[in-house]
């Protein structure tokens, strides 16, 4: 319940080792007061990254302590529970089943991010803890499934990346779970030879960033500087927010030197991480020997924190934290980044919401703001697979799309706006076409929505020559709906475009599609949709 503008939301990082809660209370000014937190450690990525199938245990587990989760923040009167997955679940071939399971028995909806998506969130949440200013730092998380890797000031970003290095992927990959004998010398080098071959990348484009401080989080680092703090300064002068790459090579030859059993004894260690913590160490103690980094100081903020900024910031005033205009600068990027033609693409983008809107206002669908938005950024990407050809550009410009890991975005909102491009010409969508059957009921009535508006949409401005201003659907009777169009100047061509669709506009509206061109109606084509026999 909201009072004097306060609202209480829960947020949920469903990470491959850990799920994490923070259920705060947000203020009209966008600050927050935390109310509660918990972690609980839930190895969803177990047994995972063999095959990429999430286990039925670890999805049993996940679920129980979401849908405790969930009760922690109702019991805190939530009026809203967020909630993300990361590198287990968007890698997992059945994660529609498993995001079904989190609906059906924890009662939460919980969105997959990529993982640029996942840094960004861990940047804000990282960052808004420290003091930088115009100091650049590098940020480096390592979880259960991948490494998350930002170079950024107090304000923005430089450069984001995540890659598949994560202390569970990495102990399946080279351990079996029979295997609890100390690590030798050569089993942990063939496990920085694989860090090193899947970061190179990685480490040439921040190298020339230039940063001047590292700072680390995510539960292996916290624990490694616990750790090191114990074993390498027992008369207390060491500090846990500082891990040295001195003593992160004692610690390594340490725990490579114990069987698992004796290195959940160890001082400092979180007993349920002694499998996955040399797999872990592995990774940063190789970064920091890349990067040259004498030191990486310690935070134990991240995703978690991340979270609630970037949600609050969608009340925000000022243009960098404004979250909507932040998506679309992320769609801008992705345009300009193809050469896309910017005046047709706003066009056809601004068109698609008069048609929204009006087609909503006569009744024609009941969407709200989430799905006009995902319509106006598919107007402004639809045509950016011409830049690699013309000839099946819809196909090209749906697999930019759902590849390009657009930023403020889940996984869900990026399919939805790569199939409703694929659609925005031609074939009708049907179950027959994976792109459109992985998508779940409710989203497939979406995009059949979406796809006829922005195949209309597109049809007002296939001169692109902008002649065509207006666009407002008005009812007839129970079974047509007209719609207005107001040009300047000759549009004859959009118009015989417009005619092309009118079975579709009937196949999803269930209304014939009348046509009027500057208040003088347009006689129907005595033609039958050319597009819908063979699509």
């Amino acid at each position: 319940m909201s009072r004097d503008g306060e609202h209480t939301v829960g947020f949920i990082d469903l990470g491959t080792n850990s799920a994490r809660l923070l259920v705060v209370r947000s203020h009209p000014d966008r600050a927050y007061s935390e109310l509660n937190r918990l972690k609980e450690v839930v190895r969803l990525g177990e047994g995972e990254f063999i095959a990429n199938v999430l286990q039925p245990q670890a999805m049993h587990r996940a679920a129980l302590v979401c849908r405790k989760f969930v009760e922690m923040a109702q019991g805190y009167d939530a009026e809203k529970i967020v909630a993300v997955a990361t590198s287990a679940s968007r890698d997992a071939r059945n994660k529609d089943v498993f995001l079904k399971r989190l609906r059906r028995e924890a009662g939460v909806d919980v969105r997959i991010i990529s993982g640029k998506e996942e840094a960004r969130l861990i940047y804000l949440g990282v960052s808004s803890g420290l003091k930088l200013g115009d100091e650049k730092a590098l940020f480096i998380d390592i979880g259960g499934g991948s490494t998350e890797i930002v170079v950024g000031d107090q304000q923005e970003y430089f450069y984001l990346d995540s890659l598949n290095l994560g202390a569970i992927r990495l102990y399946t990959k080279f351990f079996s779970p029979l295997e609890t004998g100390p690590v030798t010398q050569r089993r942990y080098k063939k496990i920085q030879r694989h860090v090193r071959q899947s970061s190179v990348r990685t480490i040439q484009r921040v190298k020339p960033l230039k940063f001047s401080r590292a700072v680390g989080s995510s539960g292996t680092l916290i624990n490694l500087a616990e750790i090191a703090a114990k074993l390498c300064h027992p008369s207390g002068s060491g500090s846990v927010d500082v891990l040295t790459r001195a003593d992160l090579k004692t610690v390594v030859a340490h725990l490579c030197s114990l069987s698992v059993e004796e290195r959940a004894k160890v001082p400092g260690i979180n007993p349920e991480r002694a499998d996955i913590i040399i797999p872990g160490a592995a990774i940063i103690d190789t970064l920091m020997e890349d990067l040259n980094l004498s030191e990486i100081r310690i935070s134990d903020r991240g995703l978690r924190e991340g979270m609630p900024i970037d949600y609050l910031s969608g009340s925000g005033s000022s243009e960098w934290m404004d979250h909507r205009t932040f998506r679309k600068r992320s769609i801008l990027q992705l345009g300009h980044s193809c050469g896309f033609e910017e005046a047709h693409a706003k066009h056809v983008a601004e068109l698609s919401l008069q048609l929204f809107d009006s087609s909503k206002a006569v009744g024609l669908h009941k969407l709200g703001e989430p799905e006009r938005e995902l319509l106006e950024y598919a107007g402004l990407l639809h045509d950016i697979g011409i830049f690699l050809s013309y000839r099946r550009h819809r196909a090209h410009s749906y697999y930019f799309i759902r590849n390009a890991e657009l930023l403020g975005f889940d996984e869900t909102e990026i399919a939805v706006m790569a199939v409703t491009v694929l659609y925005h010409h031609k074939s009708y969508p049907r179950r027959k076409h994976p792109q459109f059957a992985e998508l779940d009921k409710r989203h497939r009535r979406v995009v059949r929505i979406l796809c006829v508006l922005l195949r209309l949409a597109e049809s007002l401005d296939r001169t692109h020559g902008q002649v065509v201003k207006q666009v407002e659907f008005r009812p007839m009777d129970k079974k047509t709906t007209q719609l207005d169009v107001t040009a300047e100047g000759d549009c004859q061509l959009e118009i015989g475009e417009l005619q092309n669709h009118a079975w579709s506009f009937k196949k999803t509206f269930k209304k014939r599609l009348a046509l009027s061109l500057n208040g003088v109606e347009i006689e129907e084509p005595t033609s039958p949709d050319p597009q819908t026999v063979s699509s």
